[in-house]
C-alpha cells in the first residue's frame, strides 16, 4: 500500500485540521509542507488525474498572485505551470492517495476519502 501524502501549509488552519485529523487515524501518511518542497511536474499531473471536483478547486483565486494575473484554470497545462512557478497558487490541505486527490475545503473532503478508503 502506498502512503498518502498530504501537501500542507502549517500556517493554514483549515491544514493543520487536516493534518490532526489524519493524525487520529491508523493512517500512514506524509506530510509535504509544500512551500518549502513543491511539487513537481510529475507530481502536479498525478493529482490532477486524480482530483475529486473541477480542475479550479486546485487554484487559490483570492491570492494576489492570482488576482493580478488571471489565467485559465480549466486549462490542465496552464494551471500546472502556473502552480509550478508559484507554489502558493495550490490550494491546501489537498490529501494524496492511491486513487484520489481530495482538497479539505471542507473537512469533510477528506473525512469522506478516509471512509471510503476503509481507514
Amino acid at each position: 500500500m502506498e502512503k498518502w501524502i498530504l501537501y500542507h501549509n502549517p500556517k493554514c488552519s483549515k491544514s493543520r485540521e487536516a493534518l490532526a485529523l489524519l493524525q487520529s487515524q491508523s493512517t500512514a501518511f506524509e506530510v509535504v509542507e509544500y512551500l518549502k518542497n513543491p511539487p513537481d511536474e510529475k507530481e502536479l499531473r498525478t493529482i490532477v488525474a486524480k482530483l475529486q471536483g473541477p480542475l479550479s478547486a486546485l487554484v487559490r483565486m483570492k491570492e494576489e498572485e492570482f488576482q493580478s494575473a488571471p489565467f485559465d484554470v480549466e486549462s490542465e497545462d496552464v494551471v500546472i505551470q502556473k502552480i509550478l512557478q508559484q507554489p502558493k497558487l495550490l490550494e491546501r490541505p489537498l490529501l494524496l492517495t492511491q486513487d484520489a486527490a481530495v482538497i479539505g475545503r471542507p473537512l469533510e473532503n477528506i473525512e469522506a476519502e478516509i471512509k471510503r478508503a476503509g481507514k
